[in-house]
């Protein structure tokens, strides 16, 4: 059945004039007359009936308006789920508590009525998440393929944020009165972060760290969510763990847990977005745009190696070691 029969069909019949439905969807009388005159050939039933004063519905127009309106509602809404400008922006994040979600949610505070859908793959290898916006499941995502080769070749990938890391300890601990940590400080301690999982973006992140600072990393035992790991810290006297300034997290107030930052260097996490190469939605220029007028460090940061070049907007300067001096 012809969708844009039954289109000038609902329009006639909600106008009672054809040609206020021909001009409405900028189309002749002519082809409006042709197109209702098809509808009922194949029906074999008249919709219409002329009047003085345009059209009326016949008892088997009335009958078919209610299902016209649906499925021409119907096609309506599959064309926007899928044409680019005219749905939703759908963007994949990590975790709708990590820091690329928070700076997410500040961009669409600043632009009231922008139209966006943030969805979780939930997937951990960065590959799976290129392929998804590969095939347009996702307009773009939160991830790092470290190395670019095994990107496909129709997804680009752009460092677009760095996000600098906090010791999270309880009050108990030796370092909860410090106001802020070298990582040189952070030797010795166990810092605990359960959930690591092989071949992610951040195995590799703190498999260099450790080894650029000498540090103690332990992703033993499951990983039973956020809330448990809050309770771990607030109740030990040891246990540590890192967790990005941005990084929105919530804890009973009898737990006094202390974000200490750390400095000189900072440690930082990039940030980058997966997104195609062609035709990319058009919401997706604002989002880069906002990413990259966010605050930048202030001082020498540490960045992991597969980072090629400085934050979307922040130029940098190599120094010694893997740490970076942005400007």
């Amino acid at each position: 059945m012809d969708t844009e029969a039954l289109r000038s069909f609902v329009r006639a019949a909600e106008l009672g004039q054809l040609q206020h439905a021909a001009d409405e969807l900028g189309v002749t009388q002519q082809a409006i007359s042709k197109r209702i005159a098809g509808l009922e050939r194949e029906l074999e039933v008249r919709l219409f009936t002329r009047t003085a004063r345009g059209v009326e519905l016949t008892l088997d127009g009335q009958a078919l308006l209610p299902h016209a309106r649906s499925i021409v509602a119907g096609v309506d809404r599959a064309v926007t789920a899928v044409r680019p400008g005219s749905r939703a922006l759908r963007i994949d994040v990590l975790g709708l508590r990590s820091a690329q979600a928070v700076v997410l949610h500040e961009y669409w505070r600043s632009h009231p009525g922008t139209q966006l859908d943030v969805v979780t793959l939930r997937v951990d290898d960065p590959r799976v998440a290129a392929a998804a916006v590969q095939a347009g499941d996702v307009d773009a995502s939160f991830r790092t393929v470290t190395d670019p080769a095994r990107l496909p070749a129709d997804v680009q990938m752009i460092h677009v944020y760095d996000s600098p890391l906090e010791l999270l300890v309880g009050p108990r601990h030796p370092l909860a009165a410090a106001r802020t940590l070298t990582p040189s400080q952070l030797r010795g301690l166990r810092i605990w972060v359960p959930g690591i999982v092989a071949r992610s973006e951040w195995s590799e992140f703190y498999d260099q760290l450790v080894t650029a600072f000498d540090l103690r990393i332990d992703a033993a035992g499951p990983n039973f969510g956020n809330e448990v790991l809050l309770d771990a810290l607030a109740d030990s006297a040891d246990v540590a763990t890192l967790v990005g300034a941005r990084d929105r997290y919530i804890w009973p107030a009898g737990h006094d847990l202390r974000r200490i930052p750390i400095a000189n260097p900072a440690i930082a996490y990039p940030l980058s977005l997966l997104l195609p190469r062609t035709n990319p939605h058009p919401g997706l220029r604002p989002v880069i745009e906002h990413f990259a007028g966010v605050t930048p460090l202030l001082d020498t940061a540490w960045l992991p190696s597969w980072v090629s070049g400085p934050r979307c907007g922040a130029p940098a300067e190599d120094g010694p070691g893997g740490v970076r001096r942005l400007r």
